[in-house]
Order: C-alpha cells, then structure tokens, then sequence
C-alpha cells in the first residue's frame, strides 16, 4: 500500500504469546466482527515477523497511523513504544509529527489487562472488537521513564528510555513483575501469580533508600518498601495504586509506600484492591508532571547509586535511578 492508502487502515498487531497462546484463536474471532463491521485493516503476528514494538515502528514508516494492540499489557507497552520510537527518530529528521496524529485501540486477550480497567474498554472480545466501528476517540498522557547512571548526578546521563501508558514503579512493585514475568515464561496465567508474587517479596523485603524530588521539590527522603507511578489506576492484575489517576489530566499521579512494619503491612495491603489504598496515612502521595528517584545508601545519603529495579507497564526497565515525565502532546484511543 502506498502511504495514502494506509492513513485510514487500522494495524493489528496479534501478540500470539498472549492468553497463554491462545491469542491466535481469540484474534479469529475478532477479525470475524471487523470483517462484518467493513471496518479496514490488516494484521500481523508477533514471532517470527519481530515483536509487537518493531512491528508497529516498521507500520509506522509504511504510513500507518491507527494501530489495534491484540495482546494484554505488555502488548499494549510495546505498540506505545514502536509508535513513540518512531515519532522520535522522525523529529530527529525535522519531521513535524506528534502522538496526536496517532491511534490506539485494544483487544484484550492477555492476563492482566489492566489499562481497559481505567479506559473502560470490555474484555469480551467480540465487545472491544465492535468499538472500532462503535467507538469514540479520547485521549490519553503517555510518560517517558529516563533510566539514568548514578555516576552522572546532576547532570542525568540517560542509560535507558522507556515509554509508558499505565503504571510504572520502583522497589516492590518492580520485583513483584519481575517474579510475574519470570513464572508467565514457564507457561503460568492469573491474578493469583501477583498476589503470590507480592506475598513472596513482602515477606522478603529489604529497605532500599532514595530521595523523591517531583517537579523540582523533594517530597520524600528515607526508607521505602514501594513507589507507584500511573496515569491509569490499575496495575498488576487489579490492585490500586494510584486511584486517583486520570489518564489525559497531564500529571502523573505518585504513592510511595515507605518501609513500614509487616503487620501494618498485613493490615493496610487489602486495600490495594478495594480502592481505598489511599487513606493509609503512611503513605506519601504528590501529583506533578516530573519525577525523579535518586536511591542511595543509609551510609552515604550524598552518594547516588544504583539502586531497586524499575518498571514500566509491567515490563522491568532497569535500576533506579530514574525520572519520570509527562511527555507535551496526547495519545489517541479508542474508548466506549
């Protein structure tokens, strides 16, 4: 297809390590409702055409601009990042291109599906399908996390770029995808893999150290067990992080768990997924466009080091430290 035939087709990129592979099976059904809908697209598989970021980066260059993630969450992190990757290195070429001129839509067929819990988009398939000729266009914030060499501070030397449009953290959460991610490769699915997961690494926490500065102000300095970063609510199969986040607000919600002791632990860990994690007066809570974490060691608190691990949508990016920001410009989805 030319560049002009592709502006108004949609992209399906089918994620067919999703839903325990059962995502190939689950996408047939949803191509069933495009086809009866006259709804354009095309799809491609995940494998051995490349992964779902450098599949939606190489759409990108063809002239695609509306893109379905066929996946959970890690599917729809890495569509993200093809889309933005892309919009970078263009602008690096004096394009004038920005997430506004992209789309996203989603049909869940992964584990978690965290993001459709803040958008509002059904699990059903032949439901999310149906929005691509049903839907509304809304619009979203999309976060860069900047890993970054401890050796560098002040001057921020960028190890490592991510893009995020969920949830992010450092510390607990983290090492709770980490745990997630590494039992999901032996073939394993369910809400039950990040309780047990959050379970395991409670019970063998160790207090790791970092300065909080948001927007230019340090709002936390000590011990911390966790620190969430969302535009959207929900992360790891339904708990609440950030409650309170609004996905098109531009700021960036945060909630720092700082290290406290495991019967309070016990106590207050329900309300991750009630809604109401948010009156734990422990807690340390801000809302900015611009965060970073500066970990440290309890010996020498003017020494940066590199410190817990960092995720981003689920996916771990790499140690701490690490900034988070709210990029100018919103990303198109597709809503209900």
């Amino acid at each position: 297809m030319e560049v002009t035939e592709t502006r108004g087709v949609w992209y399906a990129v089918v994620n067919i390590f999703a839903a325990s592979k059962k995502a190939g099976a689950m996408w047939r059904k949803a191509e069933t409702v495009l086809l009866e809908s006259g709804v354009p697209f095309i799809s491609e598989k995940t494998g051995d055409h490349g992964n779902a970021m450098n599949l939606t980066c190489v759409a990108c260059e063809r002239g695609y601009r509306n893109f379905i993630a066929v996946g959970g969450d890690g599917t729809v992190h890495d569509v993200l990042e093809g889309i933005v990757f892309f919009m970078e290195s263009r602008r690096l070429a004096g394009d004038d291109i920005s997430l506004s001129d992209f789309t996203l839509a989603v049909i869940p067929v992964g584990s978690g599906n965290d993001w459709i819990k803040t958008t509002g988009v059904p699990k059903e398939i032949s439901k999310a399908a149906a929005l691509l000729s049903t839907g509304v266009i809304r619009k979203q914030d999309v976060v860069k996390a900047s890993v970054l060499d401890p050796a560098s501070l002040p001057s921020e030397k960028v190890v490592k770029v991510a893009y995020m449009a969920n949830v992010g953290g450092v510390g607990l959460d983290a090492a709770v995808c980490e745990r997630v991610n590494r039992v999901k490769r032996q073939g394993k699915r369910g809400k039950r893999l990040y309780v047990s997961a959050l379970i395991y690494n409670i019970i063998h926490r160790v207090p790791s150290f970092a300065r909080v500065i948001c927007d230019g102000k340090k709002v936390f300095e000590g011990a911390f067990l966790s620190i969430a970063f969302g535009i959207g609510k929900y992360s790891g199969g339904g708990m609440r992080q950030t409650p309170g986040a609004v996905l098109d607000d531009g700021m960036l919600d945060m909630t720092i768990i700082p290290d406290l002791p495991i019967l309070t632990i016990a106590r207050e860990a329900p309300k991750l997924f009630t809604g109401k994690f948010l009156t734990v007066k422990e807690l340390v809570t801000s809302r900015s466009r611009c965060i970073t974490v500066v970990p440290y060691d309890e010996a020498m608190p003017c020494h940066a080091i590199s410190g817990s691990l960092v995720e981003v949508d689920g996916e771990v990016v790499g140690n701490a430290p690490v900034k988070f920001e709210v990029l100018e410009g919103q990303l198109n989805i597709l809503c209900p």
